[in-house]
């Protein structure tokens, strides 16, 4: 028979609630404004687009409110399913979402992440919309996907008249899931649909083919139809109201807009055959589709296809760039707020002096890579005007794209390492952020594809190399690191040209030195002094391998100014 156990031992367990206190866990990041907290998204506004100052400080109110945070959980948490029929058993090759994912694809139309730069006449309006680009990737990068595509297909709509009626469609600001014809939608949603299994990044290996159908009144415009057939192996947003997309025509790639829903209000013959299931990006619907007998408009001339695709490439691509620095702004932000409201060994994590080294280290790779995005939103404004900004975006487009792309999951990865095993968890906005980190440099491009990019710009024209050198030439002599810097990558370049083993390295420090001018015009001389120091060429000592690794004649003190200027939330 078991004795009863004495009384000092029973007593203890009358509060054994006391345990379950919670005593030591950060505090979410919550409650703030990522745009009007964000003193180098604040300060490039003010310098560039002054007059989208309200419309920023909106969005990034939303980007720090704790319910649309939930909103991107649930999205991702509940993830699309494809239906492929109705009840009835009719094919209607369609996708269901969690209402969330709708919420977030209004907010977004709202405040005119797509389009901004389209809907406005003020000037830079690229720059300001990149700004509401970069505050949307800190909500959800999901819907970053099809917000980004809107923004890009613009350009191919201004190109093809029969299109004219999707350009304006394009530019409304009120967001409808439903299968409605264009003519009877506020806007529209577009896809694009490239990629097949054979070619992979080369369009040129299409297998789909096109045959000509017919010529008809499209909308008030003559359109040219075509009849599709073939496979696509990617598909992004395949519930989309239309999509771009290539298919050979008597043995030349041709350039197609196809309309889910066609004039007389049937649906095109667009058959889904699955969804991917990928490692990120999961509230978003990816899939491979098949075109049989599938109708569609050419857009530009047969046989013209890529270049004419290339012609909103140039918006993907910097799309890509503003969406990875925001998105480690993100993870930045996540990583200070956990370190700054959760302590250890005395004090709070942030302020310890392993960790002060490694958010300082972080805050300079984030400011450095947004500034550079921004840069070339500001090259794409005066484009069409200037041609020494028209042959700098022809090479710092790709190489931003290739370094801010590929920089984002080494953040992401630090940012993960600041939280602890908390951050491994799918709870935590921080799990997400880490599996959806390495996507946009896979997309659009991969990093070898936009470095070869790069190279290929400069040896069909040799202007952009010194379209390059002159923008950076107005800080010479300034400080002798970044001089050096500067001469490294002109040796790269030039050599480059010549033995394509180099051209990594090449477009990593044509990308470096266009992030050491803007932090030298518009960074402070702390930022840009730790940038130099750890960042140029022939400072060994100074960097290691990883964040974290400052070194040299870098104080703890400096990082700390560096890691206080960075943080958004109290």
């Amino acid at each position: 028979m078991n004795k009863p156990l004495p009384a000092e031992i029973l007593s203890l367990g009358v509060d054994r609630y006391h345990t379950h206190q919670v005593l030591n866990q950060a505090q979410p990041a919550t409650g703030f404004n990522a745009f009007t907290d964000d003193i180098v998204l604040r300060e490039a506004i003010a310098r560039e687009a002054p007059w989208a100052a309200e419309r920023c400080s909106a969005l990034g109110a939303v980007a720090g409110d704790e319910y649309v945070q939930e909103l991107a959980r649930l999205a991702n948490r509940h993830l699309p399913e494809l239906r492929t029929h109705d009840r009835f058993g009719n094919r209607i090759d369609w996708v269901d979402f969690h209402p969330a994912w709708h919420q977030l694809m209004s907010l977004a139309w709202k405040h005119e992440v797509p389009n901004l730069s389209w809907r406005t006449d003020e000037p830079n309006g690229h720059v300001a919309r990149a700004v509401l680009s970069h505050l949307w990737n800190q909500v959800e990068q999901g819907t970053g996907c099809p917000t980004g595509m809107a923004y890009a297909a613009y350009a191919g709509f201004q190109a093809e008249p029969a299109l004219a009626i999707w350009a304006d469609k394009s530019l409304g600001s009120t967001y409808e899931f439903s299968r409605r014809e264009v003519a009877d939608k506020p806007s529209v949603v577009i896809g694009y649909a490239m990629t097949e299994k054979q070619g992979g990044s080369d369009l040129r290996q299409a297998q789909t083919t096109a045959r000509f159908s017919h010529t008809a009144d499209y909308h008030g415009a003559q359109a040219h139809w075509y009849e599709l057939t073939g496979h696509k192996w990617f598909c992004s947003v395949p519930q989309s109201d239309g999509f771009f997309t290539l298919a050979k025509v008597a043995g030349g790639v041709t350039c197609f807009f196809l309309p889910r829903t066609l004039p007389d209000g049937s649906y095109n013959r667009f058959f889904v055959q699955r969804l991917k299931d990928k490692a990120g990006n999961k509230s978003n619907a990816s899939s491979e589709i098949e075109f049989a007998g599938t109708l569609a408009i050419r857009v530009g001339d047969e046989g013209r296809g890529i270049s004419e695709i290339l012609s909103h490439s140039h918006l993907t691509r910097l799309d890509f760039a503003v969406g990875s620095a925001g998105l480690m702004r993100q993870a930045l932000t996540l990583a200070l707020r956990h370190t700054t409201t959760r302590s250890a060994f005395g004090s709070s994590i942030a302020d310890r002096p392993m960790m002060t080294n490694v958010l300082a280290d972080m805050a300079v790779e984030v400011e450095a890579s947004t500034l550079m995005a921004l840069r070339i939103a500001k090259a794409t404004d005066l484009m069409e005007k200037s041609e020494q900004e028209r042959l700098l975006a022809r090479v710092a487009t790709p190489a931003a794209k290739y370094f801010n792309c590929s920089r984002a999951p080494s953040i992401a990865n630090e940012a993960l390492q600041c939280h602890g095993g908390n951050g491994f968890i799918e709870e935590n906005p921080m799990a997400r952020l880490y599996r959806e980190a390495p996507l946009n440099s896979v997309w659009e491009g991969t990093a070898n594809m936009m470095c070869m990019d790069v190279r290929r710009a400069m040896t069909k024209d040799p202007r952009t190399i010194e379209a390059l050198l002159q923008e950076l030439a107005p800080l010479a002599g300034q400080d002798a690191r970044f001089d050096a810097l500067v001469r490294h990558t002109e040796r790269l370049v030039r050599a480059a040209i010549d033995d394509e083993f180099l051209t990594r390295p090449m477009t990593e420090a044509v990308a470096r030195a266009i992030q050491a001018a803007e932090l030298a015009r518009h960074s402070t001389k702390e930022v840009l002094d730790m940038f130099l120091a750890t960042r140029s060429p022939d400072v060994a000592g100074a960097w290691g391998s990883h964040y974290g690794t400052l070194a040299g004649t870098l104080t703890q003190a400096t990082a700390q100014k560096i890691m206080r200027r960075a943080m958004v939330t109290g």
